[in-house]
């Protein structure tokens, strides 16, 4: 055995049976008073030990609470020295070798020392003197109130029985008394050790008191609560029941039986609305559930709700349109400037409603890079056919249910967002913009493009069927434009649906004419500023065009036109606060620079110099086309290609491409056998950050290569685009309308391109090729006397007339022009 630290304290000679050394119990999550009776449960192997023990002997133990009630094999150091001598009643074994002991606490005693055995606690043990009470007034009436504090108490909690009184009003002795009530009280393992520690009566008196007073206000608060919500549980019952016998009166006098003004009042509203016959039969099916469904359960909302949005959706309800042409053309012509093939189209659809007076599957998608105005030209549509547009953002969406709702059964549902744009119009017949078709995505909820799908076929959307409607809802007489920055991402199915318009970037001259007619009056009056505070010269808007922005559209020049108000009434807001008179502010070049800072973007048409081994090619891009620098260089090495640049694939093999094609002809350019078994060719394009795909750059690399092999300039006012084969041949390309746009913005002189390209000229608007000189090519070697300064190649026969056509300001030119 191993002894602990000693503490002499004489016995108690009043219990002669009492042991000196008794087992040890630990408690977990109370304290045992004396004179109390108290069962616990007991489950360690220790403490077991120790029942069994104690029992076979005088049944004697100590009770001392643990420190720490998480502890599971408390030592000495984890419990509590001063406890309770306690002996056991009744021992009762339960399932999973669990023990109920019944405890009577007889005495405060104090561990003078612990032995550990070999799987419990014993102690040696001082038991506290029982001591004379001395009631002092001051005593007395801290008894009373304590008294009187516990009595309220068992009445007013429902948790203690009254017999608790009983043995209440038994126990005379002071000390008895007050432990008897804070076995009671729900105090912690602390506050109940200190009231067991404590050696002052009156100490333990206060304490308890304390507790009592606070437990007592809780459990008044807690029952005036506990009244309340059964006064409005009786109220709200007993207006239920009046309800109902009120409507089972008003039953039996109405014929009808909508005795309830409310549903009385949704009868009458679907008698007024021109329902098709299915959806008037789903109408009064549903009233007639709601009439019998009670209004306090959950169906009767789903229910409610439901007939909510039939009334809510505008059966038979169509907006006149205007088909005056010329009164179109001109809501046309005022917002929108340029755009002429897609207001043809709009023109076109006018004309035939005023001879047919109804077109069945006319779905316009307009295609185009961002800030080109295709949102605001459908608005524009509306506007001017007198019809209601509501605009459905699709970018993003990926859930089916989005587009055709939820099924009225679940929680929170409602239709999809189809028919929400119908009620929203309040007529049958609204203008419907689904903005962003072309980012539509796609997960395991379901294929919203599908759903789309059902709603842009003209032979299917005369009976769309909704999830949480669960009618077939026309939608014939809607007109539906789709908005999308690149067509070819849309779902093939449902882009054979649509009509694709494109709108393609503007070209400067544009740009400065919409900033002029539209962007400027409109910012100036959202900025509170008039034209006569303040003027832009023309030459401050091109500068904005070609140092700061770099857009197909005109989203980017309205944000930079917008900061040059800002600073503008910044300007006059000090002026005015330092007493000055506004004076008119003149936005020129050199404001523009100060006011926007350094310019972001170079404008390349100002250089003049030719070089060797970079070739300007043409790129085009959901955001417009652009100018694209194909740089070679070479260095000693062992024939190798680096690419860089950020590439695609494709990219990367139209270099390899061309790589081949100019090996194939390394006599012909005057090169040794070996001349690529000792160097390496490194291609790069700028803009490294920015992806690059595609197999029009084949034509252009494999020239950017010849130039520098032979080191001879290419011109730099040229461009090039097409796709190169092993032989040299040029291929068609796409995007050609932005990329003529692009070249016409960086003020190039001319354009080569595939001569399979030539037919698509007809379809480009004359002020794009306005001062271009396009030329149309089958072979590579055709476009050497236009790209090189040098005419002369061993074994290309650059100077021949090879019939290729030129077209220069809109007129078509041989290749020598």
């Amino acid at each position: 055995m191993k002894k602990h630290k000693q503490k002499k304290s004489p016995r108690d000679q009043q219990i002669p049976d009492a042991p000196e050394q008794v087992p040890v119990i630990p408690l977990r999550d109370t304290v045992i008073f004396p004179n109390t009776m108290f069962p616990i449960l007991v489950g360690r192997k220790a403490t077991i030990e120790a029942v069994n023990t104690a029992v076979e002997g005088n049944k004697y133990v100590l009770l001392c609470a643990q420190t720490d009630p998480e502890e599971e094999h408390p030592g000495p150091d984890s419990l509590h020295r001063k406890g309770t001598l306690a002996q056991i009643i009744q021992v009762l074994h339960l399932p999973n070798d669990l023990l109920k002991v019944l405890i009577s606490g007889i005495r405060i005693a104090e561990a003078d020392s612990f032995d550990e055995q070999e799987s419990y606690l014993t102690a040696k043990i001082s038991l506290q003197e029982a001591k004379s009470v001395t009631m002092t007034a001051r005593l007395k009436a801290l008894i009373r109130k304590t008294k009187e504090g516990f009595e309220r108490l068992v009445i007013l909690n429902q948790n203690l029985p009254e017999e608790v009184l009983l043995g209440f009003e038994q126990n005379y002795n002071p000390e008895n008394l007050l432990y008897f009530m804070a076995s009671y009280l729900d105090l912690d393992i602390d506050e109940k050790q200190q009231i067991l520690e404590d050696p002052d009566i009156e100490n333990k008196y206060r304490k308890v008191l304390t507790h009592l007073t606070g437990e007592l206000e809780l459990l008044a608060v807690s029952n005036e609560i506990n009244e309340k919500v059964q006064d409005e549980i009786q109220e709200t019952q007993r207006k239920f029941y009046i309800q109902e016998q009120i409507k089972i009166l008003q039953d039996e006098l109405d014929e009808d039986g909508y005795s309830d003004p409310e549903l009385a009042r949704i009868k009458e509203e679907l008698d007024k609305l021109a329902l098709p016959d299915a959806a008037r039969a789903k109408a009064n099916e549903e009233l007639e559930r709601l009439k019998k469904t009670p209004a306090m359960s959950p169906d009767y909302s789903v229910s409610r709700n439901y007939l909510d949005w039939i009334l809510a959706l505008p059966w038979g309800k169509y907006s006149e349109d205007r088909l005056d042409i010329t009164a179109v053309h001109g809501a046309l012509e005022k917002d929108h400037f340029g755009l002429e093939k897609p207001k043809e189209r709009i023109l076109e659809y006018i004309a035939v409603l005023n001879l047919v007076n109804k077109i069945k599957g006319q779905i316009l998608c307009f295609e185009g890079p961002p800030g080109t105005g295709k949102t605001s030209l459908a608005k524009s549509i509306a506007d001017a056919m007198n019809r209601q547009m509501v605009r459905i953002s699709l970018g993003g969406v990926s859930d089916e249910a989005e587009i055709r709702g939820h099924r009225k059964t679940y929680i929170g549902s409602m239709p999809g967002r189809i028919i929400q744009a119908i009620k929203k119009a309040g007529t049958m017949n609204p203008v419907i913009i689904l903005d962003e078709i072309d980012k539509l995505g796609k997960d395991m909820r379901g294929d919203p493009s599908s759903a789309v799908l059902e709603v842009l076929d003209p032979e299917q959307n005369d009976t769309f069927n909704d999830h949480y409607m669960d009618l077939d809802f026309d939608l014939s007489q809607v007109m539906f434009i789709t908005t999308a920055n690149v067509a070819g991402h849309i779902q093939p199915a449902l882009l054979d649906r649509m009509e694709v318009i494109s709108l393609h970037g503007y070209l400067e001259h544009d740009k400065v004419e919409i900033a002029k007619r539209h962007l400027i009056p409109r910012l100036l009056s959202s900025h509170g500023l008039t034209p006569s505070r303040v003027k832009f010269k023309d030459d401050a808007i091109r500068t904005v065009i070609r140092s700061y922005t770099a857009e197909a559209g005109v989203r980017v020049l309205e944000q930079n036109l917008a900061s040059l108000c800002r600073k503008v009434a910044k300007l006059t807001v000090k002026q005015k606060k330092d007493g000055k008179k506004p004076s008119q502010i003149t936005i020129n070049e050199k404001r523009v620079r100060e006011f926007l800072g350094v310019p972001k973007y170079k404008d390349r048409s100002l250089e003049k110099k030719d070089k060797v081994g970079s070739v300007n090619g043409l790129a085009w891009t959901s955001t417009g086309g652009s100018i694209l620098q194909l740089d070679v260089a070479r260095m000693f090495g062992k024939n190798k290609l680096i690419l860089t640049g950020k590439l695609g694939d494709v990219m990367k093999e139209s270099a390899q491409a061309a790589l081949t094609y100019v090996r194939s002809h390394t006599s012909d350019l005057g090169l040794s056998e070996d001349f690529f078994e000792k160097n390496e060719l490194h291609v790069h394009i700028p803009e490294g950050a920015i992806p690059k795909d595609g197999p029009s750059a084949g034509m252009g690399i494999a020239l950017a290569m010849i130039s520098l092999l032979t080191d001879t300039s290419v011109r730099h006012d040229v461009a090039v685009t097409g796709e190169i084969t092993l032989r040299g041949e040029v291929y068609a390309v796409g995007g050609l309308n932005e990329k003529l746009l692009a070249a016409r913005r960086k003020n190039l002189s001319r354009v080569i391109i595939p001569k399979e390209n030539l037919p698509d000229l007809e379809e480009i608007p004359s002020k794009v090729t306005e001062g271009l000189k396009i030329t149309g090519i089958d072979h590579i070697s055709e476009s050497f006397p236009f790209v090189f300064r040098s005419s002369v190649f061993p074994g290309f026969d650059g100077q021949k007339d090879t019939g290729n056509t030129t077209a220069a300001a809109g007129r078509k030119k041989t290749a020598g022009e």
